[in-house]
């Protein structure tokens, strides 16, 4: 049994094509971790310049049923906001310039919890992207002598619990 040299090419730009995908996408999850570390420390300041914490600020629920003589039955209490002044100015630097602006407090750390939900949406979906190509790789057989493919196929199909 003699072995085709452009088979043998073919299979290991095959191996090399995938792994250059792995590796892209590990370098995209970790440009992404650094946004949301970015993301949480914005968000963490805010909260220490408002003087609150997630869980300092009564629920909507509780402000209702203090504040029911002649005040709205319903007043909304934002968690990040507190009684700090939610219209008061902050600067913020644009993403992706170089420029500062004095926004809302309130419209700032709004955007940055949105922001912030589609960083974890994209990385969720980044490191199944990954168990994908992972997988496609041992199925190839490229990491037959060192990782058993059971093992991996085992590793892919776990699930996170919500």
């Amino acid at each position: 049994m003699e072995l085709d040299p452009k088979k043998i090419v073919e299979v290991l730009e095959k191996y090399e094509a995938e792994a250059d995908q792995i590796f892209l996408i590990r370098s995209q999850m970790v440009e992404n971790e650094r946004e949301r570390n970015a993301n949480r420390e914005a968000l963490t300041s805010l909260r220490k310049k408002a003087r609150t914490t997630k869980t300092s600020v009564p629920s909507p629920f509780d402000s209702m049923m203090k504040n029911t003589q002649g005040k709205p039955m319903v007043q909304e209490v934002c968690s990040t906001c507190g009684s700090h002044d939610s219209s008061k100015p902050t600067w913020m630097m644009l993403p992706g310039a170089d420029l500062f602006v004095e926004v809302p407090f309130h419209a700032v750390h709004t955007m940055l919890e949105k922001d912030e939900e589609k960083m974890g949406f994209e990385s969720k979906k980044l490191q199944s992207l990954l168990k994908e190509k992972t997988l496609f790789l041992s199925e190839l057989g490229a990491l037959a002598d060192s990782i058993p493919q059971g093992v991996i196929r085992s590793l892919v199909a776990l699930k996170d619990k919500p």
